[in-house]
């Protein structure tokens, strides 16, 4: 396989290109991760929350259900159409660009997308429009399919170019996200606007049909890239793999959550 690179900003924006299959069969998050981003928050009154790459409106769903007021920033205003239709207020433009809002937030969160955004700019920004006090959480799904399962689904994609240096699920995603948590705390810490980061590991389970899994599966990073034929094959090879297993598999998943606050002026 070849490592063809592309910049960040293509490859952030590329999944508004299926933005309705991307907002219906993403799992979402679990409830505890809003119990964990604003437990000993302190404040009073519903807090304002800004979702950077709000995205469909996914994660801005369950804080709003947990009572917040939320608003997005997305690049990508296929993406932030959804999120609009949702009831979200978003701007379209990327976050590390945006200049300090007028407005002030208690907690910005960020969902399976901080590590498109540049990650000193990002946390410094972030600094900007939070109140003193306030809280970034950035957080990402992993999902950690059983060792038989992922290497059912690794040998669909043998001999399948997307243009990266190891094969899909023959290792565990997790070393890959803790690259981008890495990323995310030397940004946060750069920035010299936070306290220390703290870590949450939440684990959960998805059941997955097998038409919701391979539903999803051109959501996937990178599979945009693939020619008619070869997505056919993949998807194919994919539902085979689900039948194999009676028709509908369980995932655990973990969200990876970081949580800093923001240093009083």
């Amino acid at each position: 396989m070849t490592g063809r690179r592309r910049p960040l900003r293509e490859i952030a924006v590329s999944f508004g290109e299926d933005a309705e299959r991307y907002d219906r069969t993403r799992p979402g998050y679990p409830a505890a991760l809003a119990d964990v981003v604003l437990e000993n928050r302190g404040g009073t009154g519903a807090p304002d929350v800004l979702d950077v790459g709000i995205g469909t409106g996914s994660a801005a769903s369950l804080f709003r259900d947990a009572g917040c007021e939320v608003t997005g920033v997305e690049p990508d205003e296929r993406m932030a159409a959804l999120a609009r239709r949702a009831g979200f207020p978003v701007e379209s433009r990327p976050f590390d660009h945006r200049y300090p809002a007028r407005q002030r937030y208690d907690v910005v969160v960020s969902g399976q997308a901080w590590h498109w955004v540049k990650q000193r700019a990002g946390a410094v920004t972030a600094a900007q429009v939070l109140r003193p006090g306030g809280r970034l959480a950035v957080f990402w799904n992993i999902c950690l399919p059983e060792p038989p399962v992922a290497a059912a689904l690794a040998e669909v994609y043998r001999g399948v170019d997307l243009g990266l240096d190891v094969l899909p699920w023959e290792r565990s995603p997790l070393a890959g996200y803790e690259k981008l948590a890495g990323a995310a705390v030397a940004g946060i810490w750069g920035s010299r606007a936070f306290g220390t980061v703290r870590r949450h590991d939440i684990p959960w389970l998805v059941e997955f049909t097998r038409d919701a899994w391979v539903d999803q599966v051109p959501t996937l990073a990178w599979h945009e890239r693939l020619s008619p034929r070869a997505l056919s094959r993949v998807l194919d090879g994919n539902a085979k793999v689900i039948d194999a297993l009676g028709g509908t598999v369980t995932m655990p998943y973990t969200t990876l959550t970081l949580l800093a606050d923001r240093r009083p002026d």
